[in-house]
């Protein structure tokens, strides 16, 4: 996506009022250079002697009003025309600047809104690859700062034309020699601009990118503080923030080193341009070459030339730092999204599956799942078992379609997997991850997530289903208490037990328990398994877990082993089959003896 097509996406609605607010900024540009026009009238036509070189109506206007004579008397008007010419110049200002803020701030609302729905619908595998605290950062100091740019740098540049344009006229009517001496020095400034730019647009990525990293860095110390006061990490994130720190400012400093040299350059061009025009002007009126009101005229005027080239640097370093801001941006905006099936299928869904012959692949090439064939009826439980890594929640993510399958076929209640509309599937699929996520909200809150018309008594249902209805009572707000960011106020078993609630909170046909059930002892284990039973008859349930006494009553088992599954069948038949289910089960049988003899 392109800059310009991404501005006009964001302006919609606005560009009409936001281009005329710049036009206004030129009105005003005319109106602040015909102020100066009064003050060089006044010395040398009603002062002084000279002609006066006027519009035809309005040296009508004089000649009715007593001309050069009742001027002289009443010189007060010529006051009150620059006093009235000022605010003209400050309303049309004014509009302007109330425009611009009204215009940029909807853009800005814009891009945000379209930031958030990018994220919302990203690809699930490019939120795994990318960083939380660099999102973050793009959504918020980086359109920020192109918010200052549409807001300030546009219309300067805007401004800055119709200033220099405007007052180029003027001063080429009054004197063509004098203004090219006024123009002698301006070529270097550009040159030195385009340099400036050129470099700043570098140095300015390796800032966004090292403040980013910053982000990163607090980012997840924060979200993981317990990990860290757990493990007395303090002073290890201390000197890693550190060392994120240093980076920062070192960029810092070179961007600093490199706007100073720009600006101290620029400055002692633009004043030897200023001393240059101030020397010859007045040499030329002490000889008669030109009326000193002509000379008070290039003296202001020249300020209208020095005045935007001084502010081009500043537009040109802020201009570098939002075309980087627009790519980290449009960086976001063409990831790959979650393409928007227009005709998806919405069947009803019980829960028959069949996975057939499923292969799959990430996009960098990694191969979880090969040829995966088994087929689930309708209300069975099934249990997965398998060493880490080897694809368990891999197959999981394939049910709910985080990840579409490249090979064979997986079918629910007869419907090909890949033609189902994704938001129904998930809207009747069921899933508490391995690691639950809450939300800073309320116990309640947290858990109407998944069904906000549950009723009371349904959402303690779901509690006491999860175990946790006491646990919530003994909290001191109750249902009401509030849950720290991520959970991090409540224990582990505490929060999978939360999110079980949340899910069986809805009564979804498919239900999935991705080794949600690990933070919890065995006691409250076998009390949520068998409250799940009762409440979950004719649903189809996976149970992901390690441990196999968890697994132990479900309908049948699969053991993945490297992507693949390697045994299948009750529990029964599987521990007196050898292979990976047995061994896993005469360790566990072991360790759970000795504990007992231990007691």
């Amino acid at each position: 996506m392109k800059k310009p097509k991404i501005l006009k996406l964001f302006m919609k609605g606005n560009l009409f009022k936001y281009f005329t607010a710049i036009l206004f900024s030129g009105v005003a540009v005319i109106f602040s250079i015909i102020s100066p026009m009064v003050i060089s009238f006044t010395i040398d036509s009603v002062v002084g002697e000279e002609p006066m070189n006027l519009p035809v109506w309005i040296l009508n206007l004089v000649t009715n009003f007593g001309g050069r004579d009742a001027l002289r008397q009443n010189i007060w008007i010529l006051g009150l025309v620059f006093i009235l010419l000022t605010a003209i110049t400050g309303i049309f200002q004014y509009i302007k600047n109330r425009w611009i803020a009204v215009t940029t701030e909807n853009a800005t609302k814009n891009i945000r809104d379209t930031l958030y729905d990018s994220l919302q619908h990203m690809e699930y595998f490019e939120h795994v690859k990318s960083q939380t605290g660099d999102l973050t950062q793009r959504s918020t100091a980086d359109v920020e700062t192109v918010r200052k740019f549409m807001a300030n740098q546009v219309t300067q540049v805007g401004e800055i034309l119709f200033t220099v344009v405007f007052t180029l006229i003027v001063m080429i009517n009054l004197n063509v020699k004098l203004t090219l001496y006024s123009l002698c020095v301006i070529p270097l400034i550009f040159l030195a601009s385009m340099i400036f730019f050129t470099k700043v647009k570098k140095v300015f990525r390796e800032v966004e990118q090292a403040d980013s990293e910053l982000h990163t860095t607090l980012q997840e110390s924060l979200t993981g503080v317990r990990v860290v006061k757990a493990f007395a990490r303090q002073a290890y994130e201390s000197d890693r923030f550190n060392e994120k720190n240093i980076n920062l400012r070192d960029e810092v400093r070179k961007l600093n080193e490199l706007m100073a040299w720009y600006w101290s350059m620029s400055d002692l061009l633009c004043m030897t341009q200023a001393m240059i025009v101030l020397f010859i002007s007045v040499s030329w009126a002490a000889t008669g070459m030109i009326t000193l009101g002509t000379v008070i005229l290039f003296v202001a005027y020249i300020r209208n030339l020095i005045w935007p080239i001084r502010q081009l640097g500043r537009v040109i370093s802020d201009m570098g730092q939002a075309f980087v801001a627009f790519d980290r941006i449009i960086d976001i905006l063409d990831k790959p999204t979650e393409p928007k099936e227009v005709q998806g299928l919405t069947p009803e869904i019980k829960g028959n599956i069949v996975f057939k012959n499923v292969s799959f692949h990430y996009p960098d090439g990694t191969c979880p799942l090969k040829d995966i064939s088994f087929e689930v009826k309708q209300g069975q439980t099934v249990g997965v078992l398998g060493p880490t890594g080897c694809g368990k929640s891999s197959l999981m993510h394939l049910l709910v379609r985080l990840f579409d399958y490249q090979n064979g076929s997986i079918k629910i209640d007869g419907h090909e997997l890949k033609e189902v509309d994704k938001k129904w599937l998930r809207s009747h699929v069921g899933i508490v991850l391995q690691e639950p996520f809450l939300f800073s909200k309320s116990v309640m809150d947290n858990i109407k997530m998944s069904n906000p018309e549950a009723s009371i008594n349904e959402i303690e249902k779901a509690t006491k289903i999860a175990a946790i209805h006491d646990s919530i009572l003994s909290f001191e707000n109750g249902y009401d208490t509030l849950v720290g960011e991520r959970g991090v106020t409540l224990s582990g078993g505490q929060v999978q037990r939360v999110a079980i609630a949340r899910t069986v909170l809805k009564n979804h046909p498919v239900l999935i328990f991705d080794d949600s059930l690990s933070a919890v002892d065995m006691e409250t284990d076998i009390m949520i398994r068998q409250a799940l039973r009762e409440r979950s008859k004719g649903v189809t349930t996976f149970i992901i877990s390690h441990r196999i006494n968890t697994l132990a009553q479900s309908d049948f088992i699969i053991v993945i082993d490297k992507g693949a599954i390697v045994q299948k069948g009750t529990h029964e038949e599987l521990v007196l089959e050898d292979g990976l289910y047995s061994r896993i089960w005469n360790i566990q049988s072991s360790v759970e003896e000795q504990e007992g003899e231990s007691r």
